[in-house]
């Protein structure tokens, strides 16, 4: 089935000069750049792409319990992760891309990789061009150096292109 996905590469992406290898890596698998946008990323999306919800902040909190650190609350841990994501996203260049092709949520998420990239499997764009880990991110009270954000579900990624390319984008 014919789909859309977002993708945005990070600061750390853009900055370590992967952007070229990182398109090339979604396009070697069958996925088409439809637009791209290479921005400063504006802090009323980045606050709606990255919501305060609590089942969102709950779910990033389980990230950490998974990678073996404990918390007081999986919650305030992810509001945590949250705040250090939009500090981080917005504080250089973004990579903005709109991908389309079988199955591209997916597809796009396999190849992308786990977030954590010390445990993305070889052959991902995380295992393979990441260095970083959740642990170390959350004792430098930091985000993960992860290169990408990709969608992660067929809802999420046409709610995040309309957010990132406006209305008509996802269509």
């Amino acid at each position: 089935m014919l789909q859309k996905t977002l993708i945005i590469i990070k600061p750390d992406g853009v900055q370590k000069g992967l952007t070229d290898e990182i398109i090339r890596r979604y396009g070697a698998v069958g996925l088409k750049v439809i637009k791209r946008k290479d921005t400063m990323a504006p802090l009323e999306i980045v606050e709606k792409h990255y919501p305060m919800d609590p089942g969102y902040l709950r779910s990033i909190g389980k990230k950490t319990i998974a990678a073996g650190q404990k918390v007081k609350s999986p919650e305030d841990q992810g509001r945590n992760v949250v705040n250090w994501l939009r500090k981080f996203i917005t504080s250089g260049p973004v990579v903005v891309i709109l991908l389309e092709g079988d199955d591209a949520v997916a597809v796009a998420r396999a190849v992308t990789g786990f977030t954590d990239p010390s445990t993305a499997e070889k052959g991902t764009i995380r295992g393979d061009l990441g260095t970083d880990s959740i642990l170390v991110a959350n004792k430098e009270q930091r985000p993960v150096y992860n290169l990408i954000h990709a969608s992660g579900s067929p809802e999420e990624a046409e709610k995040e292109i309309k957010l990132w390319f406006g209305r008509g984008a996802g269509n």
